[in-house]
């Protein structure tokens, strides 16, 4: 980075060397911190014993338990080490059967993971966005940029579930919804996606709901359809039709990715149970607000009576939980195959 014409080759490169040096330079600054920070309320907490000091001791332990949290935040980073989990993520959210309660839905999810975001220091960006009729969201798609947001997100992809007392039902019957959370890791210009342009229909149409100026009045949002896969992108959230195209082919160039990145997993084993096919019916997490509230991750196990708190995008226990049954699945599935080899 030193090299004068660093910045000048290949800026998007440039961009990504720099990234992961910020994001290895953060990792040593925060070790540093935290392990100064344990050596100076140690040495606070001798002298306030020494003195009987109960004001000084009771200011540590509450110091303490500040550093508790951040060095198991610290510790939850150190079980991401698959090659894609530093990325940047990609997000949708997807309303399942269940009308206005499923799209009301979509739109308490979004808010948790954009809670859950800023409270990381992360940022947002909506690329695609359709509004229900009556309230909600049909379906969202958004970016989180920021220090390992898809290794930390991954753990949300799937079928989550509500369960409480619609207000959108005048007879005050409990309802069951269901949305689907994808999550895919944005990938950058160190993975090449060669894509044949003969293989994309490119189709522009205006963009709907609420906007500046351009809304309605030009056909800036694009639809592009990967012929081959038939998987279909698309923006609308950008101004111009260039950068709305430019978006769509990042989200393409995601899912081309993912699809091929399962294609290698199915030839060496089934695919892993978590990474099991989306279906009604197999949720991952269910979030039940009557007749009691709690939160419950089925694959985990963890569960959290402060439904708000969670709401409020406090889901680092089943973020951590889901990191930590993944380490140790693959550990006993590495543990198998050279024992099956060793046989061999």
């Amino acid at each position: 980075m030193e090299d004068p014409s660093f910045w000048q080759k290949d800026q998007e490169e440039a961009s990504r060397i720099s990234q992961e040096r910020a994001n290895i330079q953060e990792k040593v600054v925060q070790w540093k911190k935290y392990h100064t920070a344990i050596e100076e309320a140690k040495l606070l907490a001798e002298m306030a014993q020494e003195e009987s000091d109960e004001g000084t001791l009771e200011e540590v332990s509450k110091e303490v338990r500040q550093l508790e949290k951040e060095i198991d935040s610290l510790e939850t980073r150190s079980l991401l080490g698959e090659p894609d989990d530093a990325r940047n993520a990609i997000v949708a959210i997807n309303a399942g059967a269940g009308g206005t309660e499923a799209q009301d839905w979509v739109q308490m999810l979004f808010r948790m993971y954009t809670r859950w975001a800023e409270d990381k220091g992360m940022k947002v960006n909506v690329i695609d966005f359709l509004a229900g009729e009556e309230a909600g969201i049909k379906n969202v798609t958004f970016t989180v940029s920021g220090p390992y947001a898809y290794g930390l997100l991954k753990s949300e992809h799937g079928i989550h579930r509500m369960v409480r007392i619609s207000p959108f039902d005048a007879t005050g019957r409990r309802h069951t919804s269901f949305a689907s959370v994808s999550v895919l890791p944005e990938v950058d210009t160190d993975i090449k996606i060669e894509i044949d342009e003969k293989d994309l229909r490119i189709d522009t149409y205006r963009a709907s709901g609420p906007g500046g100026q351009h809304v309605n009045k030009t056909s800036s949002a694009v639809r592009i359809t990967h012929l081959p896969t038939g998987i279909v992108v698309q923006c609308q959230n950008e101004k111009s039709q260039h950068r709305n195209k430019d978006m769509a082919m990042k989200v393409l160039r995601a899912k081309l990715y993912e699809l091929e990145k399962k294609k290698q997993e199915a030839k060496k084993h089934q695919l892993h149970q978590s990474q099991k096919e989306i279906a009604w019916g197999s949720q991952i997490r269910s979030y039940v607000f009557n007749p009691y509230r709690m939160v419950k991750d089925h694959r985990t196990g963890v569960e959290i009576g402060d439904l708000e708190r969670v709401m409020d995008g406090d889901i680092d226990p089943f973020i951590d939980a889901y990191l930590r049954m993944k380490v140790k699945e693959d550990n006993t599935e590495r543990v198998s195959g050279i024992k099956q080899a060793a046989k061999a």
